[in-house]
Parts: structure tokens; C-alpha cells; sequence
């Protein structure tokens, strides 16, 4: 049996392992910038299409839903044929999905165009796996944590993007032209600098699995945010809540047959990956739902009775100090791990993230309320990104990184797919009287507290993890299931 845990790596310079670093974390930054660049358009989106909030929310939802399904896949194509060339693929979707975005003349389009954007997401677990595979033993950590902090940096400033386009242009297509521009950027870097070393495994993709993945959580997503509109005990909405469990089942059954499946169980439910992917689904519901509501209260008028009467480029500037102190933060992030364990890690960034959403639930009537909150977030969310990248991985052989890294991102991703449509779901169903669509000032404090929550729990999930799991017996682990 090979010692998976001590296999030499191939030779990497220093500089090659840099350039290597800087090109996946470029493409990681601009995959986060497409997930949250138009959150602070979907008032605009609304109007514009006039459309309902649950309705424009699938712009967003569709995103996370196609990276979702998408994930697993290409993360499974990335040990079979190459993580780079896998890399390279995900891009060339975002970038044509960009371009179908720019061109959309409608809402359906837009959704479509949001779809192709939304499977880059599977750039993430693949660059963690190649970077797992190639670089030396003592840059893994901090590797790994540069890449994945990318997600709550660049999602930070894709809302910094939009919003200062927006001040000048009203128009939602120059921030899809951008982001067909940064896509072809993403490429070429990856295309020169990234070098893929590691083994591939072969066999061939559960499309099965994948079309099965893509049914139960349509349905589910579907149910959760048509439920105020079609009533909870609607027979529609009963009817894809049936659905959900049916497909689920069937899911189940699929990939406990299927001699390569989508998605391996054990790496979704096993003795480690329970808790450490139960953890992500948290932590992946309270991010993505802190950037919707965000970008919806900041630009709520005061005559309602709350909010900031910002713009869209106010949202991206209250964001601002999350996009600093996530970089710092991130950064120190794989001396923490280091020193504590990389659950340890993600259970104080998850703390610092949940005492953020509190602070808004308690107080939220002032700017320094919200650059405070902005601040606190990125410190959260800097060391608990950059933590759970080495937590999903660091249990499996290597030659399973890629498809254990793509399993956790699609519970977190499916996390925030979950709490966009709960998000819409609860301010649709407390509106001011009077002022149809608005939603009550209880609504925003009711989902901060639930958002604040998941952050905590997902902290509790961690700290077990833990305390069940102590980083050293992931070697011993690594080499039984190799």
C-alpha cells in the first residue's frame, strides 16, 4: 500500500509554485465576484423586469444551484482527466455565461446566463485538489487557505464593483462585460502559470446522479420560495416538498449502485465528512444569505421606517471593510490552523461571524453599525473559508481530494441556495402594511438572528469535529481508506 500522507511530491520551484498560487487565486477571486455581482442590482432587476423578490432571487439562486450540481461533476472530470484542464473549462463558462448575461433581454435569459456563470464554482475544490497534489508539504495549509479565502474576498468586491458601475450607468450589462473580461484573464493566467501534476484516476461521470442532484434541489429550492405565494399547504407546494424526498431517495440509491458515483457517501456522510460538510452547509447558509440581505437593507429608504436610503454603490462601500480585514485575516489564517487544528480555526471564525449578524440584530440604525458588522464578518468569515478548505481535505488520500473538496463545496454552496430562497421566503411573507413587497423591519432582525445561528452552530459542528478527530489521526485515516 502506498503511503499516500509521505508519496513525494514532483519538484516545484518557488517561483512556479507562486505563479502557480497567484493564478488560482485570481480565478478563485473572479468566480466569487460573479456569485455576489448582482446582489446589489436585484432592486433594479426588479423593476426593471417588474418582477417580484422571489422571482428576481433565482438571478442569484441560479447560480448557486447550477454550482450545486456542477461541482461534484467537474470536480470527479478533474481526477479523471486533469485538474487544470477541468480549471480551464470552468472558466470558459463563466466567461460565456458573462456574455449571455450581457446580451439578455429578459429575465428567463439572465437566469440561463446566471446558470452557466454559476458552475465556475467548481474552480474552488478543484484548484484546493491541485494544490494539494503539487505544492510542498509545508504550503498546503497556507495554499489552501489563500484559495478559499478568495470566495469572501471577491464576493466582497463584486458588490464594490456593481455598485460603483451602477453610480454612473443604469444599466445592468457593463457588470457581465467586466466580468467576461476578468473571466478571459482568469484563463489566460491558468492557462500560462498553473502546473498540473497530479494522478488521475479515470473512469467515467455519473450523469445519472447529476440529473437526479439537479431535480431534488430545483424542487426544493422551489418550494421554500414559492411557499408564501402559493400558501404552505398549497398542493403545489406539497407537491415538489414529495418530489424533494422522492429524488432524494432515488438519489440515494443511484450512487449506492453505481460503481463510480457522483457523489461517494462515504465522503458525504463518513466517521470525518459528516460533521466537517454539515459544518460547511452552515457556514455556506449564513454567508450567502448575509450578502441578500445586505444589499436589500442598505437600500431600503429611511420613510419606511428603517433602513440606510443607500445606492448600489453604498452597498459595495459598507462591504469594504470586510474585503480588508478578510485578506488580512485569511492570510494569518494558516498559522492559526497550524497551531490549533484547521476545526479549531473554523470554529473561532464562525464565532466572530455569528456575533456579526447579532450586531446587526441589535443595532442597525447607523453607518457604523454596518461597518462594524462589515468588519467583524470579514475577520469571521477570513478565518473560517480559509480553515474549511484544509478541514474537507485533509482526512482523504490524495488522489480523492478533488472529488472530497468538490462534495464539501456543494453542501456549502447548496447552503447558500437553501437560505436565498428562505431569505426571500420570510421578507416576503412580513410586508408593511400599505407598501406591498416591502418587507417589516422584524422580517430583516428575524433573519440576522437566524443567520447569526447558523454561524454558531456551525461553530458547535466544529468544535466536535474537533474534539472527535484530533489532526493527527488524518494521516492514519488517509492511509486506511486508501
Amino acid at each position: 500500500m502506498v503511503d499516500v500522507a509521505t508519496t513525494p511530491r514532483p519538484s516545484s520551484t518557488p517561483t512556479h509554485t507562486g505563479l502557480t498560487l497567484l493564478a488560482l487565486s485570481v480565478s478563485g477571486m473572479v468566480v466569487s465576484v460573479q456569485q455576489t455581482l448582482v446582489l446589489p442590482l436585484l432592486p433594479q432587476l426588479m423593476r426593471h423586469f417588474n418582477t417580484s423578490v422571489a422571482s428576481v432571487t433565482w438571478v442569484f439562486t441560479a447560480s448557486l444551484l447550477a454550482g450545486a450540481v456542477a461541482t461534484p461533476l467537474l470536480a470527479r472530470l478533474g481526477d479523471m482527466y486533469g485538474k487544470k484542464n477541468l480549471i480551464l473549462v470552468t472558466m470558459v463558462l463563466l466567461l460565456a455565461g458573462s456574455i449571455v448575461c450581457a446580451l439578455s433581454g429578459s429575465l428567463g435569459v439572465l437566469i440561463v446566463g446566471r446558470a452557466l456563470q454559476g458552475t465556475s464554482s467548481a474552480l474552488i475544490p478543484l484548484a484546493i485538489g491541485m494544490i494539494r497534489d503539487s505544492f510542498p508539504r509545508e504550503k498546503v495549509t497556507s495554499g489552501i487557505g489563500i484559495v478559499s479565502a478568495t470566495m469572501g474576498v471577491g464576493g466582497s468586491m463584486g458588490m464594490i464593483v456593481t455598485g460603483l458601475i451602477a453610480d454612473h450607468i443604469d444599466s445592468y450589462r457593463p457588470e457581465f462585460w467586466i466580468a467576461a473580461a476578468l473571466a478571459a484573464a482568469g484563463l489566460v493566467m491558468v492557462a500560462v502559470s498553473a502546473r498540473d501534476v497530479g494522478v488521475r484516476t479515470g473512469g467515467r461521470p455519473d450523469y445519472a446522479g447529476a440529473t437526479l442532484l439537479a431535480g431534488l434541489l430545483v424542487c426544493l429550492l422551489l418550494a421554500i420560495s414559492e411557499g408564501n405565494a402559493w400558501g404552505w399547504a398549497s398542493g403545489g407546494v406539497l407537491a415538489l416538498f414529495a418530489g424533494t424526498v422522492v429524488l432524494t431517495v432515488t438519489w440515494v440509491l443511484v450512487e449506492l449502485r453505481v460503481a463510480q458515483p457522483l457523489v461517494r457517501l462515504g465522503l458525504l456522510v463518513g466517521r470525518q465528512s459528516l460533521s466537517a460538510n454539515f459544518a460547511s452547509l452552515l457556514l455556506g447558509f449564513s454567508m450567502y444569505a448575509a450578502f441578500t440581505l445586505i444589499a436589500t437593507f442598505v437600500q431600503t429608504p429611511k420613510s419606511v421606517g428603517y433602513g440606510l436610503g443607500g445606492n448600489v454603490l453604498d452597498v459595495g462601500l459598507y462591504m469594504l471593510p470586510s474585503t480588508v480585514t478578510m485578506l488580512v485575516f485569511s492570510a494569518l489564517a494558516g498559522r492559526i490552523a497550524g497551531r490549533i487544528g484547521a476545526a479549531y480555526s473554523m470554529a473561532i471564525g464562525s464565532v466572530f461571524a455569528g456575533l456579526s449578524y447579532m450586531w446587526l440584530a441589535l443595532s442597525h440604525s447607523h453607518v457604523y453599525d454596518m461597518l462594524g458588522f462589515s468588519a467583524v464578518q470579514g475577520i469571521g468569515f477570513g478565518i473560517a473559508y480559509a480553515a474549511l478548505g484544509t478541514l474537507a481535505v485533509q482526512h482523504v488520500p490524495m488522489d480523492q481530494s478533488g472529488i472530497a473538496s468538490g462534495v464539501n463545496s456543494l453542501v456549502r454552496t447548496a447552503g447558500g441556495s437553501v437560505s436565498g430562497a428562505v431569505i426571500a421566503a420570510v421578507l416576503t411573507g412580513e410586508t408593511i402594511r400599505g407598501l406591498p413587497g416591502v418587507p417589516t423591519l422584524h422580517a430583516y432582525v428575524l433573519c440576522f438572528v437566524v443567520v447569526a445561528i447558523g454561524a454558531w452552530l456551525a461553530a458547535g459542528v466544529a468544535v466536535v469535529h474537533g474534539l472527535r478527530h484530533p489532526a493527527h489521526t488524518d494521516r492514519i485515516e488517509a492511509l486506511q481508506t486508501s
